[in-house]
């Protein structure tokens, strides 16, 4: 009970008298009804009703529970009837609350307004963090924004208020942070149409990336499934100290999981190591689930999802949340007794800084050893950026940390020679580090504060440096390095890492900058080492809330008009996907057989191609573009069977669509890692895709595909993804006799004439198939209304 006693500690000091304070009241009963943020007062957090959900399961299942599946089954819609079997059963859940960022939000809300329901059921927001690209300063690119996305931001700003839902303008942060600082609460069950959803975690919640579609079930108010998660315990001994950040310890658990790890998995965190680290400073476990770790573990898991086994502070909760945790404290804590399906230990004590890369988020190293490993492979050892901030690493006690550094280089008179650049997180942060003067101390040791968006995390970057193809190193705090994941282009070396280590080899200029041994020479040719970086956990003049960039829902909002116009190249309405015909799907052509790596930037890449998210036939223009071709090792080259030529991915699938030809993809290992964009899925179901043959699947691109009416299939023996050939034709039968656990036989016919038959798996439950028949999840929904 140690760490709820620190946490409640913690809050108590957090409370501070900003303006995003959103309880007041200084007399409280514990069961008086408390609002879930200041922004909805009529929306109560239901302590209660979670209470009563965990003491039946517990009843049933007769044995401790992790504080991971306290708060899963606390959502359950049937706690007494609903099967519960880690890693196997599907569970119908209740989410607390929904987030939208601005780029998947189009889809969704469009999604959203073809259900023609008249308000969402769930309190739900928008917020605008993804379309602000990063190519001057924060006041200039957000200026710019706004103007180049105003089609966008009024029909989310409309839409928002015509359903009910909240709305954060352009600058208001980036929006984990945002969920962070207001919307998160040790036990809170909130779905985000983003992958790094995890973020919220921090607070002992669970927070999980989702595609839009799954959003719609749950504004909709329709039980949500997913796939009862297995539970990963992550055990923390010893504490911190020195250069070792909290951001070391998901790096180092990205490095053991793997991006694939984690699948199916909530990673909870617990042992006294957590009582030694802040709340922000939890949001490192975002950075590798999300980041999948990174990564992709994005998700890490699939899910995504992560949290920690106890309470943390959180920025937001005042007295009265903490009155209300106080009461139901054993519903927030792992159970004595409770098992885990994967323990890892780590003694913070003897953990080392780490960095990872380049172009995957599990490929770990300590500090110490990066320099040899990267000559060893020929990465470039200068550092051309080093890159801070993001929704993962942009906390107070983060920015401090980076600048102690920043304050000692200038001291000895020196800058960044990497250029340097400063996210914030939330508008809250910005202004705070401004009135502290953490901004200034930032900005003269070299470094450019953007915008309070996500940038060059996604690929918002108008990089000007490097040329494309150049060969080159960065080092972020960010949640992915995929390949030309933030700049676009293959060549770059990213490299992910907390951010006192990106500003520490940003002042040296040099991958093997090893700050803890190496010296610098400061401007009078003095030798000199820099001290392990310094921050305040929180600012001691409480927060500036910055500007209101908060817009509430009318109470009443069906008059608001939203308009999208039939000749908008941004904004499209969505047509119903055709239904399942009853039969087998025959004499499908193989659009492309990728090799190797394909996550979610391959199959529908981000950078500009965020301005089209609102427009489906628009954005099915990237489709695929950056997955590797197996047939000639090229991108966005394959045969069109019909024609004997080639050309890009999505021009031959729609000449297959215009000819009546249905098409398959064919995969590799854990297909669809890294964003939750739901577009991935969308497009191949717009171009005529039926089916996507993989080795293996992340979590929420499989879900993806089964709400848009397509099959997502795995083979039975992952050597059969070497039969087929580019130019086979494939036929799937046993659709019509379909059932949950049932196998399907794809046949094979290659282009000699010669056939062979393998076996393929799905994870279809009842409901799931409903949405294939129908055509699609949002068909099914409109079917049973």
């Amino acid at each position: 009970m140690a760490s709820y006693c620190l946490t409640v500690t913690r809050l108590r000091l957090a409370l501070g008298t900003g303006a995003r304070r959103f309880h007041v009241s200084a007399a409280f009963s514990a069961k008086a009804k408390v609002a879930m943020s200041r922004f909805e007062p009529s929306s109560t957090i239901n302590y209660e009703k979670m209470h009563e959900n965990i003491n039946i399961v517990r009843r049933r299942l007769s044995r401790p529970l992790t504080l991971s599946e306290k708060i899963v089954y606390g959502h359950l819609d049937d706690p007494a009837g609903q099967e519960i079997d880690r890693g196997r059963t599907y569970l119908r859940l209740r989410p607390d609350r929904v987030a939208m960022q601005d780029a998947t939000a189009q889809m969704a809300m469009l999604q959203f307004i073809s259900s023609g329901l008249p308000r969402v059921a769930v309190p739900s927001t928008i917020h605008c963090d993804h379309l602000i690209e990063a190519q001057i300063g924060g006041p200039e690119d957000l200026q710019r924004a706004k103007e180049v996305n105003e089609e966008v931001y009024n029909f989310l700003a409309t839409a928002a208020a015509k359903y009910g839902v909240g709305f954060w303008k352009p600058g208001s942060g980036i929006i984990h942070q945002i969920i962070l600082e207001n919307y998160a609460y040790p036990g809170v069950m909130l779905i985000g149409t983003d992958s790094h959803t995890p973020n919220g975690g921090g607070l002992g919640s669970i927070c999980i990336g989702v595609g839009g579609a799954d959003a719609v079930d749950v504004m909709a108010g329709i039980p949500w499934e997913l796939k009862c998660p297995n539970v990963i315990g992550v055990k923390l001994t010893g504490s911190l100290s020195g250069w070792t950040s909290p951001k070391d310890v998901i790096l180092k658990v990205a490095g053991i999981l793997t991006v694939k790890g984690g699948t199916g998995a909530i990673v909870e965190y617990h042992g006294p190591g957590v009582d030694s680290i802040s709340c922000t400073a939890k949001d490192w476990r975002r950075m590798f689930y999300s980041k999948g770790l990174l990564l992709l573990v994005c998700l890490f898991s699939l899910y995504s999802l992560r949290l920690t086994s106890q309470l943390c502070p959180l920025l937001h909760l005042l007295s009265e949340i903490s009155a209300v945790a106080d009461h139901f404290k054993d519903d927030l804590v792992p159970d004595n007794g409770c098992e885990y399906d994967q323990v890892i230990e780590i003694n913070l004590s003897e953990l080392k800084p780490h960095i990872n890369g380049p172009f995957t988020p599990d490929l770990c190293h300590p500090v110490s050893e990066i320099g040899a490993t990267a000559k060893k492979n020929g990465w470039p050892l200068e550092v051309k950026v080093g890159l801070i901030g993001s929704c993962t690493n942009s906390s107070y006690e983060d920015m401090g940390r980076a600048a102690s550094l920043a304050k000692q280089a200038l001291d000895k008179g020196l800058k960044c020679k990497a250029q340097f650049t400063v996210t914030p997180g939330s508008e809250q942060i910005r202004a705070t580090i401004e009135r502290d003067g953490y901004s200034k101390i930032l900005s003269d040791v070299g470094g450019i504060v953007l915008a309070n968006a996500c940038g060059p995390c996604i690929g918002q970057w108008d990089r000007k440096d490097v040329k494309k193809g150049e060969k080159n190193t960065i080092v972020t705090s960010y949640n992915r390095n995929f390949t030309a994941r933030n700049d676009a282009n293959p060549a770059t070396h990213a490299f992910v890492t907390s951010p006192e280590i990106v500003t520490a080899m940003a002042i040296a200029g040099t991958l093997d900058f090893n700050p803890e041994t190496d010296y610098l020479t400061a401007a009078n040719g003095e030798k000199f080492k820099l001290e392990a970086p310094t921050g305040d956990e929180l600012p001691s003049r409480d927060f500036d809330p910055g500007q209101d960039t908060y817009q509430y829902p009318p109470a009443e909002g069906s008059s608001v008009m939203v308009n999208v116009s039939p000749t908008s190249n941004r904004l499209q309405l969505l047509e119903p996907f055709d239904t399942w015909q009853g039969k087998d799907l025959e004499g499908m052509r193989i659009l492309i057989k990728v090799k190797g790596k394909c996550t979610t930037d391959h199959i529908s890449a981000a950078g500009p191609w965020l301005k089209f998210r609102g427009h489906l036939d628009n954005i099915s223009n990237n489709m695929l573009i950056g997955a590797v071709n197996i047939d000639n090792d090229a991108v966005n080259k394959v045969k069109n069977l019909l024609t004997g030529k080639f050309g890009g991915v999505p021009d031959v699938a729609r000449h297959y669509k215009a000819n009546g030809v249905n098409w398959v993809v064919v995969g590799d290992e854990n297909y669809g890692e890294g964003s939750s964009r739901e577009h991935a899925a969308l497009e191949p179901r717009h171009l005529g895709g039926r089916a996507i043959i993989v080795k293996s699947f992340a979590r929420i691109h499989e879900t993806n595909l089964k709400k848009q009416g397509l099959l997502p299939l795995t083979f039975d023996d992952a050597k059969d993804y070497d039969k087929i050939r580019p130019d086979d034709k494939i036929s799937i039968t046993g659709l019509p006799s379909l059932v949950p656990g049932k196998p399907l036989t794809a046949v094979i016919e290659h282009s000699d004439g010669s056939q062979e038959s393998i076996t393929l798996n799905h994870t279809f439950n009842e409901t799931q198939l409903e949405w294939f028949r129908a055509g699609s999840a949002l068909n099914r929904m409109k079917e049973l209304q």
